[in-house]
């Protein structure tokens, strides 16, 4: 399959919807080192990634379900149950660390540097054979979370990617309309005759 092909056919699957196996240590090294390449104005790294397998999934949910009671005391054990699972939905979890650097690089860049490690963690997992999801939820923007990962007070959570294998072939669903959203960018740009007056762009003959 064509890397072209690969992107074309690429499909999140829901982590509830995933199953061992997980990729080993050989194969999560080159997702995660296909992460590392993407375009990072000023080679700062602006993120840094944490996997999160074996025991250290369910002891994670711990935290999310302590932190649960904590905002919620009257919450019920259904829902205490949900938050310990959180993490062992997947055989593999990887938290996606954005760690801005400060200097002349735009934060904006950083961030978005860090939200295409997301995705090219998600087309590497494809194109190694497993299926992966790339979500955030409440938990990415729980402080007592962010510090039971040992992140910094300004580390932000750009997401958890959840890897594994498919319980079932995942169904495509229904996509953009290419019109909708691809746009070609008139001659004339779009300004007004005060916009270019304060440019002092000439006026189109």
């Amino acid at each position: 399959m064509s890397t072209l092909d690969l992107l074309l056919t690429r499909r999140s699957v829901v982590a509830r919807m995933m199953t061992e196996p997980g990729p080993d240590d050989q194969v999560l090294e080159q997702i995660l080192r296909a992460a590392m390449r993407v375009p990072d104005h000023g080679r700062l790294c602006p993120w840094r990634f944490i996997v999160i397998r074996g025991a250290a999934r369910e002891n994670l949910g711990d935290v999310l379900a302590a932190a649960t009671l904590v905002a919620d005391p009257s919450c019920n054990e259904r829902r205490l149950d949900l938050e310990r699972s959180r993490f062992t939905r997947a055989p593999v979890v990887v938290c996606v660390v954005s760690r801005i650097v400060e200097g002349k690089i735009p934060e904006w860049e950083q961030i978005l540097s860090s939200g295409a490690a997301c995705q090219n963690m998600l087309v590497a997992a494809h194109t190694s054979g497993y299926v992966a999801q790339w979500i955030t939820e409440w938990y990415a923007y729980d402080p007592d979370v962010k510090r039971a990962l040992g992140l910094e007070p300004n580390d932000r959570i750009s997401g958890f990617v959840y890897l594994g294998s498919a319980l079932e072939p995942p169904a495509e669903r229904e996509r953009p309309v290419y019109a909708d959203v691809v746009h070609t960018l008139p001659a004339g740009l779009h300004l007004s005759g005060e916009d270019r007056r304060r440019l002092a762009i000439p006026d189109p003959d």
